[in-house]
């Protein structure tokens, strides 16, 4: 690569951390220290409590009970992995950022810490929970968000248009460890390159890949202008390591979902292969995968296996053909696009530009008609709608039933509305009533309440959904 991408890369993987003393660069200070500071940010998120909560959120089929379909844990160990391999393959193999010696073990643990990272803020019920949190907002608009003039139209975005993605950066940076403003203290490079909107929720055009949707909330905007500030790029603009996991997403959600819903009996292997062939009969990369695939599937119909069994080994032969195909094509268009990249012109996804497009788009038609649009998913979705709409309901009453409407810290008016207070998290509440919040009341309280929904998972939301109803309270909103 050239010396002038060598300069961005120096800018890009920037170690410093936000937190007053925590060294030159967020070096540590001790010279036995054998981690660089980006590989401590991964520890720091695997060893963070919301990362253990992923075991029990969805990825597609909610409350599933085979312990054999993906949860977000397994998804998100699944991305991590995926992208530091291609981290490794680039800084190894394609001289990314070779001029910095320190990129051959920041650009893999960069790409594997914010893999792993990547859902943490999503709700139960996987995206389905991001949709029934905008719905109860706009549902109860004028009396939550237009009542209140403090709130600016782009404050009320941010729940009308709830993202998971935002809510990510925010868990990480405000929600864990909270004795200061920094959270888990990541690193600029590793923040930066985590948000895979760089943009606020009234920036957002959906005729642009990385303002399709909003990255963060007006409460991290200042934390935003700092982490852009620390990286070298410019306002708005996405980090190059963000395209990779972002590709490694799609890629790992879209072979990986195919396969839990071959494990399911939702559709067969030989299902599926007939699909991608008909879907793209005439594209090289998925006519290679699917001959692949149907050659070793033939040779294992000669062993004395159960339908079930061949469904399972055809499956996990098909998953490794076509992520290799996909994760080859991804290192190239990266390579290709890098340069476009530093000058922020670069507006594709990674697969989409790659000769990987076709077998990715059919493999998420594929999973749309037969996956996640069948009767079981739905059925579960509309189970996940009136458990979130009810605890926000019940939490909503908790929130603003209290002696004094200017003190959030002030005694709840009720019992009722004490007791539901108190199963808020003690740190989600700790933010909330802080002094030092700059945000107006009526925002804190919103977000309060959107934190607890998404640090929930899906069976203890169920749980205390039940719980509430039990001890008197009556959801109000109705979808």
């Amino acid at each position: 690569m050239s010396q002038d991408l060598d300069t961005h890369w120096r800018r890009w993987l920037n170690p410093g951390r936000r937190r007053p003393g925590s060294g030159p660069a967020g070096v540590s200070s001790s010279p036995a220290q054998p981690r660089t500071a980006i590989e401590r940010d991964y520890d720091r998120v695997l060893f963070s409590t919301p990362v253990r909560r992923m075991a029990d959120k969805t990825q597609v089929f909610p409350l599933d009970r085979s312990d054999s379909v993906r949860t977000r844990l397994t998804h998100s160990h699944e991305v991590a992995n995926l992208a530091r391999s291609v981290g490794i393959d680039l800084v190894f193999h394609h001289g990314v950022a070779a001029g910095l010696p320190e990129a051959l073990r920041d650009v893999p643990a960069l790409l594997a810490t914010i893999g792993l990272a990547h859902d943490l803020g999503n709700p139960p019920f996987g995206h389905q929970g991001e949709d029934a949190i905008a719905r109860w907002f706009e549902i109860n608009r004028r009396e939550v968000l237009d009542a209140e003039p403090a709130l600016s139209p782009a404050m009320k975005q941010d729940f009308l248009r709830f993202e998971g993605n935002a809510q990510t950066l925010r868990l990480l940076t405000k929600l864990q460890l909270i004795n200061d403003d920094y959270g888990l203290n990541l690193t600029f490079a590793s923040l930066a390159a985590l948000v895979k909107y760089p943009a606020a929720s009234d920036e957002i055009d959906r005729s642009r890949v990385t303002h399709k949707k909003h990255g963060y909330f007006q409460s991290e905007s200042a934390l935003m202008d700092e982490v852009w500030a620390g990286t070298g790029l410019s306002a708005g603009q996405r980090h190059p390591l963000t395209w990779i996991m972002e590709a490694c997403d799609d890629i790992a959600y879209s072979v990986l979902d195919a396969e839990d819903a071959v494990k399911k009996g939702l559709l067969s292997f030989s299902d599926t292969i007939a699909f991608l062939r008909h879907e793209a009969p005439d594209d090289p990369v998925v006519t290679a995968v699917c001959e692949s695939a149907m050659a070793e599937h033939r040779a294992y119909r000669r062993e004395r296996l159960s339908p079930d069994e061949l469904n399972d080994i055809s499956m996990q032969t098909f998953r490794i053909r076509a992520i290799g195909a996909l994760m080859e094509a991804i290192g190239e268009v990266f390579i290709q696009s890098l340069p476009a990249m530093a000058d922020g012109r670069f507006e594709r996804e990674l697969v989409a530009a790659s000769r990987g497009g076709p077998l990715l788009d059919a493999l998420k038609a594929c999973n749309w008609q037969h996956a996640y649009r069948h009767k079981s998913v739905l059925r579960v979705e509309l189970t996940g709608l009136t458990v979130i709409h009810g605890l926000m309901d019940a939490f909503w009453y908790a929130i603003t039933k209290r002696t004094d409407p200017a003190d959030p810290a002030s005694p709840r008016a009720t019992p009722l509305a004490g007791y539901i207070y108190q199963r808020i998290s003690e740190n989600y509440r700790r933010v909330f009533e802080s002094p030092g919040n700059p945000m107006p009341i009526r925002y804190r309280e919103a977000q309060l309440l959107t934190d607890m929904i998404s640090g929930m998972t899906d069976s203890f939301a169920v749980s205390l959904f039940e719980e509430f109803r039990e001890v008197g309270f009556a959801p109000t909103t109705r979808a």
